[in-house]
């Protein structure tokens, strides 16, 4: 599991970043550990004065971001392909997430070029499912 800090997730505002730190929540594991259940994002929801969405997708970002071939280069592009966690990741058809990422680079960048290969799609969804078996 990759440490990663907070300001490297992406999406997340120099005021939010700023507010988390102040929390104590400066990487991705320690969001994922204070926001672990509904009440407790419902907590930092109001603490900041952000919509539980934002927590919801900062949390998503941060879990997908602790899977070493992930880190925060891709944790975004996998969340904005639909999938929400490791645990989602881990019971993901690599090529259908690869087919959704190309369609998502196409239709926003005009070009697949940018798209990742397929076997580091793979990879993605092999370390989660390691994750998962060592959780």
């Amino acid at each position: 599991m990759s440490y990663i800090d907070i300001a490297l997730l992406p999406g997340i505002t120099s005021i939010d970043l700023k507010n988390l730190k102040n929390l104590g929540i400066d990487t991705n594991l320690a969001l994922l550990k204070y926001g672990c259940d509904r009440p407790k994002q419902q907590e930092l929801a109001i603490k900041m004065g952000v919509n539980l969405k934002n927590v919801l997708k900062w949390i998503a970002l941060a879990d997908l971001s602790r899977l070493e071939s992930v880190g925060n280069q891709y944790c975004g592009l996998i969340l904005h392909s639909g999938v929400i966690s490791c645990r989602q990741l881990a019971q993901t058809s690599v090529p259908q997430l690869h087919r959704q990422i190309l369609k998502l680079q196409v239709s926003h960048f005009g070009t697949k070029k940018e798209c990742p290969p397929l076997s580091l799609v793979k990879t993605w969804v092999k370390e989660a499912r390691q994750l998962g078996i060592r959780n």
